[in-house]
């Protein structure tokens, strides 16, 4: 049984995080340097932006996670350390102090940063930060999630209790995520810890898979960013027998990640950047699990549709219209499209096209927060969830002077 917990990355054993402001930021009030440390060392894992700009960061994490092991994660706010000459080489700093604090080997440390583009990093105020950051190295998750936020309006932290061959697992997690969210890995800033005891080919190969249903489902403004990254580490110290493959024995450990994993996706969905709704899109009946990806990412990745969320307008056919030119394989003439979230439930269109409905039930239904799209195929077994947020004014207002 998967149980939601509190603690985010420090619910499982030997796990400790803080956070802090150092200084990158211009405002005082926030976190913008955030640690994660294992007493042990642990298995790890991670997934990539497979945009061609690539952070610095990202190509120190990759080199790191080649043997498959990692025990700490450090994480700036307030500048992407991307496109900079002496990018690799400030990533580097901070991986090497993170060893002078804390005593993990630099090669141990996974190293993540977010902002701002093209603007040199300085170490100094990090270099600064690290013995109060170290020093206070505790239960505190919370301020960790806070430390990796830019444009998100909410920490994201979430944590679950699950058995694992009779023995009680933990995974935690803290996300970051408003604004340049869209499929192809990661999407945003996601950490990840685990107690139990995996090997590091099985973990990848469990978050690889994990993530193709969960963060490369969410879209809330079609640009892919440059330092987006899921990482994972799992120390082990539950004490089960190590899982060795991604076979029956690590089923329960897949259900509790995939649980962490999407309810992280729906927290960066409703906190797009300007958004007042989260939007879920549930496909079924696709010839193939590819096309029910293609046609749940097509309709929640539509501008028109979105829009017409923000404005509580039962517009299905831009629904329609994403399917058709989303490149699934599909027969229109069978799609069916239903409207449903607190206010109620309404059928809009079935086989392909328009059917009666209130416009005022239509009304009372997309003006609720969350908002479900149920779309019907008709084709084969096959399903898919998307997620993703309405198109708002506050969007262009927020990205319009994002750099101030």
């Amino acid at each position: 049984m998967i149980k939601f917990i509190d603690g985010g990355v420090c619910a499982p054993k030997g796990f400790s995080a803080n956070g802090i402001h150092c200084g990158i930021r211009k405002n005082k009030t926030k976190n913008d340097l955030a640690l994660i440390v294992s007493e042990v060392s642990a298995s790890a894992a991670a997934v990539y932006t497979t945009n061609l700009v690539k952070g610095a960061p990202l190509t120190v994490t990759k080199a790191h996670l080649e043997n498959g092991r990692a025990r700490a994660v450090i994480c700036n706010s307030g500048n992407a350390n991307t496109c900079n000459a002496d990018g690799v080489e400030v990533a580097e700093k901070m991986c090497a102090l993170v060893r002078e604090s804390t005593g993990v080997a630099a090669d141990d440390v996974i190293v993540a940063s977010t902002g701002v583009i093209g603007e040199p990093l300085d170490i100094t105020p990090i270099a600064a930060g690290m013995p109060k950051l170290s020093a206070g190295l505790g239960d505190f998750s919370g301020e960790a999630a806070k430390a990796i936020m830019t444009t998100d309006t909410f920490k994201k932290e979430v944590a679950v209790s699950f058995s694992a061959g009779g023995v009680e697992c933990r995974i935690g997690g803290i996300a970051k995520g408003s604004g340049m969210i869209h499929p192809n890995m990661a999407t945003l800033l996601v950490f990840l810890t685990s107690d139990i005891a995996i090997a590091p080919d099985a973990l990848q190969q469990i978050l690889s898979e994990t993530a193709g249903d969960t963060f490369n489902m969410v879209s809330v403004d079609g640009d892919t960013s440059t330092n987006d990254m899921v990482s994972i580490m799992a120390n082990g110290l539950a004490g089960n027998a190590e899982i060795t493959s991604a076979g029956t024995e690590a089923e329960p450990f897949k259900a509790a990640l995939k649980e962490i994993m999407t309810r992280l996706c729906k927290m960066i969905a409703k906190d797009g950047e300007g958004a007042t709704k989260l939007l879920e899109c549930r496909v079924s009946g696709a010839k193939t699990k590819a096309d029910a990806r293609i046609v749940a990412r097509g309709v929640i990745s539509s501008s028109l549709f979105k829009a017409a969320m923000f404005g509580g307008d039962a517009n299905w056919g831009r629904v329609l219209c994403a399917i058709g030119y989303s490149g699934a394989d599909v027969d229109v003439g069978r799609v069916d499209v239903t409207f449903h979230s607190q206010g109620g439930e309404i059928p809009v269109c079935a086989n392909g096209a328009g059917i009666g409905f209130s416009e005022d039930l239509a009304r009372r239904v997309l003006t609720q927060d969350e908002i479900v799209i149920d779309i019907t195929l008709g084709d084969g077994d096959e399903s898919a969830t998307a997620w993703g947020c309405d198109l708002t004014y506050d969007y262009v207002k927020i990205n319009g002077d994002y750099r101030s």
